[in-house]
């Protein structure tokens, strides 16, 4: 675990035995100055001995490797280092609050932001609070402040909202470390940082998040801290944090203040200081849980006097209902004795009656047993009728729900051909499409053919050119050797003839040097032109290959033709077959629609037309004559109405009825007419 504290050379540092030498010397102080002095010693030692073994290992990183340490020890190691420094920053904070104290008595005036024992009293407390944070990991780096912990007393205690909204708005601020400074400022100057502190450590299962589990937060030593900065009650601080760079000050512990020699005078005054202090500690907690209590009192005096003012209404309306109930009851009692006067007379006037009563319906039950068997004898008969029919309306209604299914059926014939049609056309449509779609390809494909002819017919001539003015290009290589061999000839003749004459022979070698230069220099720029021919040989041969290929393709796309050319032979033979079928399709939905129309119009007549009742007619419909004894009533059993016999003599075959059965003259006329025209 790493703190921030700053590196001093082991020689700034007192010893142990100059600090033993000193005690023994300043036996003579005053009382409050020796428990400051065994703490400075003790933070002195502690902090020579974890600084010194720091340097050490700083010292020794580069150069020797660790040896390999077993995982207990290490573990120990951390833990025995992790006790020290908590040993260590508990006795610096013992000692700065105790300072701090002392010295802003000595002064008897409110402290500022530039008091130098206050500003080291932030410093310890800033390094109590990093003690063992975690190391957040974020887009921009790692991030490790003690904001984060101090943001959630505004969770944990309401009164601390005040805090957090005014070291939010403040616009200087811009880092974590000077908000977290600014909320310390602040906290002291409210009297409370010991509270806050306090409702923290009550909650360390919130606070586990934050520190790691051998932080000073974690541990007794926070405890006994927010122990000692309760006694920081009895400051007055006036902080300014407008003016001041919180973000960028540099948290550095100094010693020389908690090491300075006591003066003999301050010794005598150790007394008073201390009544006063405990004197004004004790007022000011008086005052805090007294201000509480009232708070408390006030809040149940008006709950009090809230219950007292509705229990009074409730009183009121109470007595006020109590009397109108009573006059209530008043008037129900007199009522009541009128109702039983009433009632004792209805009473009497009802028991004459009853006795009238029983005479006449004596009487009249005679009269009434006879028409009932009457009335039984006439309802044994209508029975027996109605059981007839409700035979007859049953087969009329299997026949009619029979109608129903078939005219269904055919409606989703006539629906399904329907689809079938319309998915037929888009087939067709989309054929002429791919039909249109091929037709254009070919003749693309037939152009780009012969315009790759025609490319390599050209490429055919260049090649032939280039052929030709190769061979001519060799023929001159071979004359210019042939000359070359000539000429070496003649040389080594004219040596051998003229070995005396040096002279001449030199002037005749110097001038077939510089011809053999030239021809040499002719050579070298005719196998240029050999190359560069070569090359553009090789490059027409690979036109020529590239060509072959396309032709290859274009085989390949003439063999895709034809297919398609067959498959859209297919395809027609395919739509021929399909609007044959279309117009075979199309005569049997005529015949279907037909058939349709027929079963509506007898779906619409049996709808029309009901079953009338006896009761309900006393003339023919059609010839308008009174039935009577002699003209005797008739159904037609198409349409349901009632005829004489004149009227329905007729009998024909109903779909409802399997033999011939009575019907009217105009029902007998249409289906006849029906009959024929489904005939033809």
């Amino acid at each position: 675990i790493k703190e921030d504290f700053e590196i001093i050379d082991e020689k700034q540092i007192p010893s142990t035995t100059e600090l033993k030498n000193e005690e023994k010397e300043k036996t003579e102080e005053a009382r409050w100055s020796a428990p400051i002095l065994s703490l400075a010693k003790k933070a002195s030692e502690n902090l020579a001995l974890s600084y010194g073994n720091a340097l050490k290992s700083a010292s020794l990183v580069g150069f020797i490797s660790k040896p390999v340490s077993n995982d207990s020890t290490a573990k120990t190691s951390v833990r025995c280092h992790a006790m020290e420094e908590r040993a260590n920053l508990m006795n610096m904070m013992k000692l700065s609050i105790k300072i701090l104290i002392q010295s802003a008595l000595s002064l008897g005036r409110t402290l500022d932001s530039d008091f130098p024992p206050l500003q080291q009293f932030f410093v310890v407390l800033e390094h109590c609070l990093k003690h063992g944070l975690k190391v957040k990991k974020t887009f921009i780096g790692q991030n490790k402040s003690f904001f984060g912990p101090l943001e959630l007393v505004e969770k944990l205690c309401p009164e601390a909202s005040d805090i957090a909204t005014s070291v939010k708005n403040l616009p200087e601020l811009k880092t974590a470390v000077g908000r977290g400074r600014a909320w310390l400022y602040l906290a002291l100057m409210q009297k409370k940082l010991a509270d806050y502190l306090k409702v923290l450590l009550d909650h360390k299962h919130l606070l586990s998040e934050f520190y790691e589990p051998d932080a000073l937060m974690m541990e007794e030593e926070g405890a006994v801290i927010v122990g000692l900065l309760v006694g920081l009650n009895v400051i007055d601080a006036n902080l300014c944090l407008k003016g001041e760079d919180l973000d960028s000050q540099v948290g550095v512990i100094d010693f020389s203040l908690y090491l300075k020699e006591t003066q003999d005078g301050d010794g005598k005054q150790d007394g008073g200081i201390t009544a006063v202090l405990d004197q004004k500690h004790y007022v000011e907690e008086l005052n805090r849980h007294l201000s509480c209590t009232v708070a408390d009192l006030q809040n149940k005096i008006d709950c009090l006097e809230k219950t007292n003012s509705k229990l009074q209404e409730e009183l009121a309306a109470a007595t006020d209902r109590i009397g109108s109930l009573q006059e209530e009851q008043q008037q129900l009692k007199q009522q009541n004795e009128l109702i039983r006067e009433r009632s004792e007379k209805s009473v009497e006037v009802t028991k004459e009656d009853t006795k009238v009563e029983l005479d006449t319906y004596k009487q009249s039950r005679q009269g009434l047993d006879e028409m009932y068997s009457d009335v039984w004898k006439q309802l044994k008969e209508e029975k027996k009728i109605r059981l007839e029919l409700e035979k007859e309306l049953e087969l009329q209604i299997g026949m009619k729900t029979e109608m129903e299914i078939a005219m269904k059926l055919l409606e989703k014939d006539t629906h399904e051909k329907q689809d079938t049609l319309v998915a037929l056309r888009q087939q067709l449509e989309e054929v002429k499409a791919i039909n249109l779609q091929m037709f254009h390809k070919s003749q693309n494909a037939e152009s780009s053919l012969q315009q790759k002819t025609e490319a390599i017919s050209s490429f055919e001539g260049k090649t032939n050119e280039m052929m030709t003015s190769m061979k001519q290009m060799e023929e001159r290589l071979q004359h210019a050797e042939k000359a070359r061999q000539a000429a070496e000839e003649r040389c080594n003749k004219m040596k051998q003839e003229l070995a005396g004459r040096l002279d001449t022979c030199q002037q005749q070698m110097s001038q077939l040097d510089s011809k053999c230069s030239t021809l040499e220099k002719e050579l070298k720029s005719e196998k240029e032109q050999r190359q560069t021919l070569q090359k553009e040989l090789h490059q027409e041969k690979d036109a020529a290959t590239l060509l072959k290929t396309e032709l290859q393709q274009m085989e390949g796309l003439k063999k895709e033709l034809r297919k398609l050319q067959d498959e859209k032979q297919q395809l027609e033979k395919v739509c021929e077959e399909q609007e044959q079928a279309l117009q075979e399709m199309g005569l049997h939905l005529s015949q279907s629609k037909l058939k349709m129309e027929d079963i509506k119009e007898v779906n619409k007549a049996l709808k029309g037309h009901t079953w009338l009742k006896d009761d309900e007619a006393t003339h023919c419909k059609q010839c308008e004559k009174e039935f009577s004894i002699s003209r005797r009533k008739h159904h037609c059993r198409n349409c349901g109405d009632i005829f004489c016999n004149t009227c329905s003599s007729n009998e024909l075959a109903l779909p409802s009825y399997p033999k011939p059965v009575r019907v009217c003259d105009t029902c007998h006329t249409l289906l006849l007419q029906r009959c024929s025209s489904n005939s033809s």
